[in-house]
């Protein structure tokens, strides 16, 4: 079945599901992270689906990849900004174990996606 819209995608549902954790993992954070790292660990997120909805929204499968090519520099981004929050103590890392995993599988799921495309 081909999707009809974006929020049909697995890959999209599943960007709006890490960034809602995500801004439930920056509320642990210091305070004075707030206009930091608390920021653009939620800017990287949200950049995930609103990658993925942009590129399907796109008329040619070339500039979908693009788009979908960005959302993995995201969750690249993120999964470094978690090595920050890890080696700053200012998480356990069994707080993001899930997390990761997720963030592994959503890059996996976008990169299959982009063969299909080709």
């Amino acid at each position: 079945m081909l999707a009809k819209d974006y929020n049909d995608l697995n890959i999209w549902k599943l960007g709006i599901k890490i960034t809602k954790e995500i801004y439930t993992i920056t509320e642990k954070l210091p305070g004075f992270e707030n206009y930091s790292l608390s920021s653009q660990m939620r800017r990287a997120s949200i950049s995930i689906p609103s990658n993925i909805a942009e590129g399907f929204a796109r008329q040619y499968n070339k500039e979908y990849k693009q788009f979908l090519y960005i959302a993995l520099g995201s969750i690249a981004e993120l999964e470094t900004q978690f090595v920050l929050t890890e080696e700053l103590g200012y998480l356990k890392e069994k707080d993001e174990t899930e997390l990761k995993e997720e963030l592994r599988y959503l890059s996996r799921m976008i990169m299959s996606l982009i063969k299909k495309l080709n």
